[in-house]
């Protein structure tokens, strides 16, 4: 199956080109640039691949949660693209997507959602598909909710960023922590790809960005505390 990947949901930009069984692939810290830059690097790996985007059999993207104006720049490149090639879209679920990237089997995906918030996810690996154990939320650190048994690793960024508050809740379930895990494209290409096997995949005008969130900035009040964006 032929099939382009990419998130643009963290200030990583990550492509991946799959074609004819082979896999093209960038992940780039792009922060702001990622809008000015994902269609000329999509078409570098077609170059590269010898491919076309019309000979595709489907796009896949990061949907979110994640940071705003990126889910909604990897959804309008997805669309826009489809549109243009009459392909089919999948939306995949960033918090599923770094539970993917992990290479775990029981992960507790926390990322950083600025405002001293994180998005939040329990997965489990049940033989080639991912189980939710816990479904996506934002929430304080502190208030993520517990969850049964051991052998939890934990993955995202929000492990960076709130590590100890994290710790504190999971500590005796947890067997280590990789906080620089993201959703990358070729997770995404992973978690697409059956999808599109099962003939599930959406029209372009179907798919929509996943928000858990619907604030995107602190209040007057919240900065003056200083309460991190």
């Amino acid at each position: 199956m032929n099939l382009l990947a990419f998130d643009t949901s963290t200030e990583f930009l990550s492509i991946a080109l799959q074609v004819n069984g082979q896999r093209w692939t960038l992940d780039e810290e792009a922060g702001a640039s990622a809008s000015q830059r994902i269609l000329p690097e999509i078409q570098k790996l077609l170059t590269q691949a010898n491919g076309e985007l019309k000979a595709l059999d489907g796009i896949a993207f990061g949907a979110g949660p994640g940071a705003f104006t990126g889910v909604r720049i990897a959804c309008g490149v997805a669309q826009g693209l489809a549109f243009g090639a009459n392909l089919p879209v999948v939306a995949v679920h960033t918090l599923m997507a770094v539970a993917e990237a992990s290479g775990e089997h029981k992960v507790i995906v926390c990322q950083d959602a600025r405002m001293g918030e994180v998005y939040f996810a329990a997965y489990e690996r049940s033989e080639s598909a991912w189980q939710t154990i816990s479904p996506a939320i934002v929430c304080k650190p502190e208030q993520v909710p517990a969850l049964a048994g051991d052998g939890w690793v934990g993955v995202g960024s929000g492990w960076a960023t709130y590590r100890d508050a994290l710790v504190a809740v999971f500590v005796a379930q947890l067997t280590h922590v990789l906080p620089d895990i993201t959703p990358s494209g070729q997770a995404i290409l992973a978690l697409a790809q059956p999808v599109f096997a099962a003939g599930q995949a959406q029209a372009a005008h179907e798919v929509a960005p996943i928000y858990i969130r619907n604030r995107v900035a602190l209040t007057t009040q919240e900065r003056a505390q200083g309460a991190r964006l």
